[in-house]
């Protein structure tokens, strides 16, 4: 006997290549609380890390923050650092660690993860496709196939993402 309902295609995701040390994925906050509010689980929302060489804790912070959504408080964690950044710049992992103390998460499992290195592979990874997809900067944005660079500008991103996710739920319906 088979089940003959319908499989339900699952919510378009938008991959938001960021980096915690950088000022202009600081600026987007307010776009992926804003995405995140307007959606909720209808868009899968994915922070995927690119970590720029010019700042010196961005692959600290990436891990650190893998080690936030492995104890369930990933996007809190992020947002933190990133209203931070000029912080994060100062304290480095001391700053890392202190902010996911103030979070009520385990700063000794976080000062353990930063130091044993158990979500590098996953940073890599995150690295390795964003630049085989062409992503230069950060942030940005890919939705439905289209690579959106917020790193030059992010005049009017906001409004292109949901246009594409609006097609792309629609279809969804369809």
């Amino acid at each position: 006997m088979s089940d003959s309902s319908p499989v339900r295609p699952a919510a378009p995701v938008l991959d938001v290549w960021c980096e915690l040390q950088c000022p202009d994925c600081r600026s987007a906050l307010g776009d992926l609380r804003a995405l995140r509010a307007r959606y909720g689980d209808r868009l899968e929302l994915r922070l995927r890390h690119f970590p720029l060489e010019k700042h010196r804790h961005s692959f600290a912070a990436a891990q650190a923050a893998e080690e936030a959504w492995e104890q369930g408080r990933g996007w809190p964690y992020v947002e933190t650092v990133l209203e931070r950044v000029e912080e994060l710049d100062r304290g480095g992992e001391a700053f890392l660690v202190e902010v996911a103390r103030e979070l009520g998460l385990d700063a000794e499992e976080f000062d353990t993860a930063l130091i044993d290195g158990r979500h590098i592979l996953i940073v890599d990874a995150d690295q390795a496709e964003g630049k085989a997809i062409g992503v230069t900067g950060t942030p940005t944005y890919v939705i439905g196939g289209e690579r959106l660079d917020g790193g030059k500008s992010q005049e009017g991103l906001r409004e292109r993402v949901e246009e594409i996710a609006d097609r792309l739920l629609a279809e969804r319906r369809d």
